[in-house]
C-alpha cells in the first residue's frame, strides 16, 4: 500500500478522477448497525430523501423480501454517492456468518472499509471474522463505535476490545461527550472542536463550538496520544511534536492517512447512526483516511496457462482488466458485478474469460443503487459497476482484453458445513428445481448441490442452518417451486488413514476388441493446497503409454471426487502412477480411466477416517446462566477455551462439533430465559471420535 503524494496540477485526467474516488465496504457483526449507517450516508449525501429503518423492513440496501422480513442483510448491495467532490462506491455487507461469502468477495475488490462496532458489545465474533478477512486482503480500515446512546455504551471499552481481540492499533480521532442517554456529541481531536448534535436532528444539522472547559483536559490528552501515533508516519510532524509546537490540521490528517493506508494504525470515530449523530464526520473520514484507487498496489496476475507475472496499473490507457465478483441470476440474464482494475470497459465490447478461453460480449453497463440501476456508457479503471449479457462468467472470473490476456488470483470461499436432502413436491417440477438451483449456485459460491449417485437423492449444502433455510424459502417464495426437505446433516469429509500401493487391473474380453489396462499407483494422504487432489506422473520406460496417462489421472480424480462408498468428499490425497501394462490392441483411454477409478476405490477400501466440522463458538449470557450454558456445551463435546466478563455479561468461547449444534438457538433460549445470544463459524475439520464414527458408518450402511 502506498500513499498518494501527487500534485493535482500535474495529474492526468484519469489520476484526478481516481484521487476523488473511494471504493469502500461497511462491515461488522450482525446488529452492530451497518445497514443503518449506510442508510444515513445515503440520506446525508442526498442519494435518498426519505430514510427507512431496519426494524420496519424499509431500508434501501436490504431490498430482498427475506432481508426485510428478518431485519438482516443477506446479500451485499452496492450504491454510489457523491460527497464534497468525491465519488464513493459503497458495498453494505452481511453480518451473519452464514453469509460470509458476501463479505469475502466484497473485500477482494474494495480498497478500504468501515468497521462498525456496537458501543456496548465492542468486538464480537463476526466482527473478528470480517477483520481477519480484511487483513488477508490488505484492506485499510477506519472504525465507527456506533450506538453510543445505548445503555451500557463505553467508548473506552470498545477501543480496548479492538486492541485485545483484533491485535490492532486503534487511534481515536474523536472522543464522545457523554454516553448512553447523555450522549450529546463528539470532540474532533484533529481540528479540536466540539460537534454537538440536536436530539431530533437529521444528521445534516450540527453545531461546532469551542471544546467545553470540563472536557478540555481529556481532549488535550487524547489529541497528544493521537499525534504521538501519527508522528511515526511523518518526520515533520515528529519534529514539531518533540518540540511541543503547534501542528496544523492538514499535517495531522496527512500523517494519519499514511498510517491508516499502511494498516499500522486504525482511526476510530464514534456516534449513533440511528439518531443521525456522527455520520457526516464518518463520511469526511472516509475521504480523508481511506485509500483512493491510486493508493492501492498495482494489480498482479499471470499470463493464462503460464507462471509469467503480469502487472496492471489503475489507468484508463492500460489494457482492460476486470474481476467478476458477484452474480445475480435474473430472468433476462445474469447481472455480473465487476471491479475494473485497468483500462476502460465499453458497452457492447467483447472480453476474454481466461478460465474458459472464450470471449463474451458485454451488453449493457449499469451503475447500481441497491436494486435500482442506471445505464452508463462505460466503466473506467478503479471503478465498480454491473454488466448484463455474460453467459459463462462466474464469481472470481477474470475478464480482459483479448490481445493482452491476464489471469487474476481467484477468490477462495469457505467450505460448506451442513447439508440436507431436497426434492420437489410435484414430480413435474424436477427440471424447474434444477434450473433454480443452478441459478442460486451461480449467485452464491458457498451454496452447493449434488446428486447422490447411489440413491439419486438431491443434496444441498451450505454454511449453516440459516443459510439453507433462506435458500429453501427463496426457492419456494421467489421462484414458486414447492419442495420437501430432509433433516439437516453434517457435511463430513474423508481422509485416507495410511498410504497404499495398489495394482488396478481393468481387463474385459468380449469376443471382439476388449479392454485392457493395468496400473500401479501409490495413493497416500498428504497436505495439498486447497485440500485437493494431487497427481504425480512417475512412469519410466513407457509401460503406460503417454497418451493414456491423462485418462488415468482423470479416473483417479473422478473417484476422489465421488466420495467412495460413503459419499463424503475426500481431502488431501496424492496419487503417484509409477508403473503399469498396456496391450497393443485392447488398451484405450476408457480402459485406463476405469483402471484409475478402480485403483482409488481399492486404496480407500477400509482405509478412511471421517472428519467433522468443528465450529468456533461465542456465547454471550448473563452471569447467572453461565453454569448451565457451560454444562450444556460440555455435553455437546464442546471445549471451552476462555470466559470473559463484561459487567454482568459473560462471554464464553469454545470449540464445538457442528453435529452437536443443530437447533442450539432454541436450547440457548430455554437455558437463559431468552437472554443469551451466540455466533459461530467454521474453525477446522477434525477426526470424528471412533465410537461416533462407527454409529455414522452404521447409519450410512442402512
Amino acid at each position: 500500500m502506498t500513499t498518494t503524494a501527487m500534485d493535482p496540477k500535474t495529474a492526468t485526467a484519469t489520476q484526478k478522477r481516481l484521487l476523488a474516488q473511494r471504493n469502500i465496504g461497511i462491515m461488522a457483526h450482525i446488529d452492530a448497525g451497518k445497514t443503518t449507517v449506510t442508510e444515513r450516508i445515503l440520506f446525508i449525501t442526498q442519494k435518498i430523501h426519505k430514510m427507512g429503518e431496519v426494524h420496519d423492513g424499509e431500508t434501501t440496501m436490504d431490498y430482498l423480501e427475506e432481508e426485510r422480513k428478518r431485519g438482516i442483510t443477506i446479500q451485499s448491495a452496492a450504491t454510489t454517492v457523491e460527497w464534497k467532490g468525491t465519488r464513493i462506491n459503497i458495498i453494505d455487507t452481511p453480518g451473519h456468518v452464514d453469509f460470509t461469502a458476501e463479505v469475502e468477495r466484497s473485500l477482494r475488490v474494495l480498497d478500504g472499509a468501515v468497521a462498525v462496532f456496537d458501543g456496548v458489545q465492542g468486538v464480537e465474533a463476526q466482527s473478528e471474522t470480517v477483520w481477519r478477512q480484511a487483513d488477508r486482503y490488505g484492506v485499510p480500515r477506519i472504525c465507527l463505535i456506533n450506538k453510543m446512546d445505548r445503555t451500557g455504551a463505553s467508548f473506552e471499552y470498545c477501543v480496548q476490545t479492538i486492541i485485545d481481540r483484533l491485535e490492532a492499533h486503534p487511534v481515536p480521532i474523536q472522543i464522545p461527550v457523554g454516553a448512553e442517554k447523555e450522549f450529546q456529541g463528539v470532540i474532533d481531536l484533529v481540528r479540536m472542536v466540539y460537534i454537538e448534535y440536536p436530539d431530533e436532528g437529521d444528521g445534516k444539522n450540527f453545531k461546532e463550538s469551542p471544546i467545553p472547559e470540563s472536557h478540555l483536559a481529556a481532549a488535550k490528552k487524547a489529541r497528544h496520544d493521537m499525534l504521538e501515533a501519527a508522528a511515526e508516519f511523518d518526520d515533520t510532524l515528529l519534529n514539531l511534536f518533540i518540540e511541543d509546537q503547534e501542528i496544523s490540521v492538514e499535517l495531522a490528517k496527512s500523517a494519519l492517512r499514511k498510517g491508516a493506508l499502511s494498516m499500522r494504525i486504525v482511526p476510530v470515530l464514534c456516534g449513533s447512526a440511528l439518531k443521525h449523530k456522527g455520520v457526516a464526520q464518518l463520511i469526511d473520514a472516509v475521504v480523508d483516511y481511506l485509500p483512493c484507487p491510486l493508493d492501492v498496489k498495482a494489480t498482479k496476475g499471470t499470463k493464462p496457462r503460464s507462471d509469467e507475472e503480469v502487472i496492471r496499473l489503475p489507468d484508463d490507457s492500460q489494457p482492460m482488466c476486470l474481476l467478476a465478483f458477484k452474480t445475480i441470476a435474473e430472468p433476462t440474464g445474469d447481472l455480473t458485478f465487476v471491479r475494473v482494475y485497468s483500462g476502460v470497459l465499453n458497452a457492447s465490447t467483447r472480453v476474454l474469460n481466461p478460465r474458459t478461453g472464450k470471449t463474451e460480449r458485454v451488453g449493457r453497463i449499469l451503475r447500481m443503487h441497491a436494486n435500482k440501476r442506471e445505464a452508463i456508457d462505460d466503466v473506467r479503471a478503479g471503478d465498480i459497476a454491473a454488466v448484463v449479457g455474460l453467459k459463462n462468467t462466474y464469481t472470481g472470473d477474470t475478464l480482459c482484453d483479448e490481445d493482452h490476456p491476464i489471469q487474476l488470483s481467484k477468490i477462495v470461499f469457505p467450505e460448506a458445513v451442513i447439508a440436507m436432502s431436497l426434492e420437489p413436491k410435484k414430480g413435474g417440477d424436477r427440471d424447474k428445481l434444477s434450473e433454480i438451483i443452478a441459478k442460486l449456485m451461480r449467485e452464491d459460491p458457498t451454496f452447493r448441490a449434488s446428486t447422490n449417485p447411489a440413491t439419486e437423492e438431491l443434496v444441498i449444502s451450505g454454511m449453516g442452518e440459516l443459510h439453507l433455510e433462506i435458500i429453501v424459502n427463496r426457492i419456494q417464495n421467489d421462484h414458486k417451486c414447492e419442495v420437501v426437505t430432509g433433516k439437516p446433516k453434517v457435511a463430513y469429509k474423508q481422509r485416507l488413514t495410511k498410504p497404499v500401493d495398489t495394482e488396478a487391473r481393468f481387463i474385459r474380453q468380449s469376443g471382439g476388441r476388449g479392454q485392457y489396462a493395468v496400473i500401479n499407483v501409490k495413493i497416500e494422504p498428504v497436505q495439498t493446497e486447497g485440500n485437493g487432489f494431487e497427481f504425480v506422473d512417475a512412469v519410466k520406460g513407457g509401460n503406460v503409454p503417454r497418451e493414456f496417462i491423462p485418462a488415468v489421472e482423470y479416473g483417479l480424480e473422478q473417484a476422489f471426487g465421488g466420495g467412495g462408498k460413503l459419499g463424503y468428499p475426500f481431502i488431501n490425497v496424492r496419487a503417484t502412477l509409477y508403473d503399469g501394462k498396456a496391450h497393443d490392441v485392447d488398451s484405450n483411454e476408457m480402459a485406463f480411466q476405469q483402471a484409475g477409478m478402480l485403483a482409488f476405490r481399492q486404496a480407500a477400501e477400509s482405509n478412511v477416517t471421517l472428519l467433522e466440522p468443528i465450529m468456533k463458538l461465542e456465547v454471550r449470557v448473563p452471569e447467572e446462566f453461565m453454569g448451565a450454558v457451560v454444562g450444556d456445551l460440555n455435553s455437546r463435546r464442546g471445549e471451552v477455551s476462555e470466559v470473559d466478563a463484561m459487567g454482568n455479561l459473560r462471554i464464553i468461547r469454545a470449540l464445538v462439533p457442528i453435529a452437536e449444534m443443530f437447533a442450539y438457538s432454541s436450547a440457548l433460549r430455554g437455558a437463559t430465559q431468552g437472554r443469551g445470544s451466540f455466533a459461530m463459524e467454521l474453525h477446522e475439520y477434525r477426526d470424528v471420535p471412533r465410537n461416533i464414527a462407527e454409529k455414522i458408518l452404521a447409519e450410512v450402511a442402512k
